[in-house]
């Protein structure tokens, strides 16, 4: 790099606020606040072009006191965020000992105020002013980076099956990125200047200016340094959640928070399956709703506020009891974890239906979740939604709003047989749903994409076809448990973990909360009680083994 970047016309600068994510993004800090900062670090005064934070590498908090640190996409050397004297740079994946997703130049006459993540991480646990105002920072930084698509993370390739899965991952996973496709021939030309992309296929080029052919979500969060929070290979720990929709995010909150060492491992994105529901409105204290995603982020802000480690995507593979009354989790890249105690909150999986073509059209207008990203799919198109419990209407409700109608297929007579009442009677009073009772899918037509299905009308003893642009599988609950069978711990006839009082297992130290449990209310409140109270009984099993 020959000459300093300068900001243009496209750069965002620290100073101008434009809405209230904004302001949240760039805080002032009291006297106090600021007294304990400089207490804890070191006053730094980098060259004009001195490269603080790298891209793909691990940085510190930097509070700049003059001049300004650049944060740059390195691709084209342009200046993304100028951040000015009074702000810092730093946001939501520094606290989790994630690598930076853009480098961090000073300009001339700089001068910082650096402070090392354990130390800022010390201060946030001693001050709770400090810690509101640095984690509402975080927050309205990632949701700031999301919406401006300013992560230096590039998805590149064909509107199809294999970019819609790196999407859903990153959206899924809070991660702020932005999508070229090969058939806009401005842009791939414009990133294919500074990236050697593939003629074919799926490529993911991250900050760094790193290519990735077609990889695999694991190789994805490998690279981007998201997968795994300081966990060695042999690392001891008080408890292992295996899970982190809301059971295992609400134990991992009590868990932390209460002086246990905690790590939440969850082999998808944070906020379960639960993280996909586009409304929630049952949910106590949010009488406007919450998305799941707003509820599954809200709760990683609180686990990682109490020191929780949070480990996705990541599989646990295998439980083992070992010498010492502990718990030996083996992940599924063969780290291996000990703990004190195990809490099983994996929750459950929508079932697969065996319709001939449907697996070929997966991620291709067919899909398990309904998010913004498949609203645009199905934009004045029909949808089809199979299922009948509240996600199925939440996700109906939601589509509704983009889709020229829905058509829910249940198997049952009324839907109020398996939905929340307030749910059951929107779907009936609404102009574009219309819900077919005794229904069921059998057939899948499209060759590239889904472009229409038949359902069998059992009631009207007949075969109904229609267009269709999304298919939206939401049907049953199959629980993820067959890595458990090793353990010898108990399950019922479908799979679920049966428990006693205390959410006990049959193996001592083992719980299991939320769905996966047997004969658990499937309901997000429900979930969040069971991996709150846990806590007290693995508190109890804890002081059992430190009795002689």
């Amino acid at each position: 790099m020959s000459e300093l970047p300068q900001p243009d016309e496209n750069t965002h600068y620290s100073s101008r606020r434009q809405d209230d994510v904004d302001d949240l993004a760039w805080p002032t800090f009291s006297p106090q606040a600021m007294a304990l900062l400089e207490d804890a670090g070191e006053v730094l005064h980098p060259a004009a072009g001195e490269l603080l934070i790298d891209a793909g590498e691990p940085y510190d908090f930097y509070y700049v006191r003059r001049g300004g640190v650049m944060l740059l996409d390195r691709r084209d050397d342009r200046v993304v965020f100028l951040v000015e004297p009074g702000d810092f740079v730093g946001e939501l994946g520094m606290l989790m000992g994630q690598r930076a997703f853009l480098p961090g130049m000073a300009v001339a006459d700089t001068e910082v105020l650096r402070v090392r993540v354990p130390e800022l991480q010390r201060l946030m646990a001693i001050s709770g002013e400090l810690s509101d105002v640095l984690l509402r920072a975080f927050d309205a930084r990632r949701r700031l980076l999301k919406r401006l698509g300013e992560g230096g993370l590039v998805l590149a390739g064909d509107d199809d099956a294999d970019l819609h899965r790196l999407q859903d991952f990153a959206e899924r996973n809070q991660l702020p990125y932005r999508t070229v496709l090969r058939s806009d021939d401005r842009a791939w030309g414009d990133l294919a200047r500074s990236t050697e992309l593939p003629p074919t296929g799926t490529a993911v080029v991250t900050g760094e200016r790193r290519v990735l052919t077609a990889p695999a979500t694991r190789d994805l969060a490998t690279a981007l340094g998201i997968d795994l929070w300081g966990l060695a290979d042999g690392s001891r720990c008080d408890l292992v959640i295996v899970g982190a929709g809301p059971a295992g995010l609400a134990a991992g909150v009590y868990g932390a928070s209460e002086g246990l060492s905690t790590v939440v491992v969850e082999d998808v994105a944070i906020g379960g399956q639960a993280g996909s529901s586009t409304r929630i409105e049952n949910y106590l204290g949010f009488p406007g709703g919450i998305s799941g995603a707003e509820l599954g982020r809200a709760a990683m802000l609180q686990a990682v506020k109490f020191g929780a480690k949070l480990v996705s995507p990541r599989t646990v593979t295998a439980v083992q009891q070992v010498p010492g009354g502990l718990f030996r989790v083996t992940l599924d890249d063969e780290t291996d974890v000990e703990a004190c105690a195990v809490i099983v909150a994996t929750g459950a999986r929508y079932r697969r239906l065996q319709v001939p073509g449907l697996t070929d059209l997966e991620g291709r207008g067919v899909y398990y979740a309904a998010s913004e990203l498949e609203a645009t799919v199905v934009a004045d198109r029909p949808a089809v939604v199979v299922g009948g419990a509240n996600s199925s209407g939440q996700a109906a409700l939601f589509l509704a709003q983009h889709a020229s109608h829905v058509h829910v297929l249940i198997r049952r007579d009324d839907i109020t047989e398996t939905m929340s009442d307030y749910l059951a009677q929107r779907l009936a009073h609404h102009e574009r749903i219309t819900v077919h009772p005794r229904s069921e899918l059998v057939e899948v037509r499209g060759e590239s994409r889904l472009d229409g299905l038949t359902w069998r009308d059992h009631a009207g003893d007949k075969d109904v076809s229609v267009d269709a642009a999304g298919l939206f599988l939401m049907i049953g609950a199959q629980p993820g448990t067959e890595w458990l069978r090793s353990t010898g711990v108990e399950l019922d006839d479908r799979g679920f973990v049966v428990t006693s009082e205390g959410f006990a297992t049959s193996v001592p130290g083992l719980f299991a909360v939320g769905d996966v449990r047997s004969g658990s209310v499937k309901r997000v409140a429900s979930a969040v009680g069971e991996g709150s109270v846990v806590i007290s009984a693995v508190h109890t099993h804890l002081a059992g083994r430190a009795t002689p």
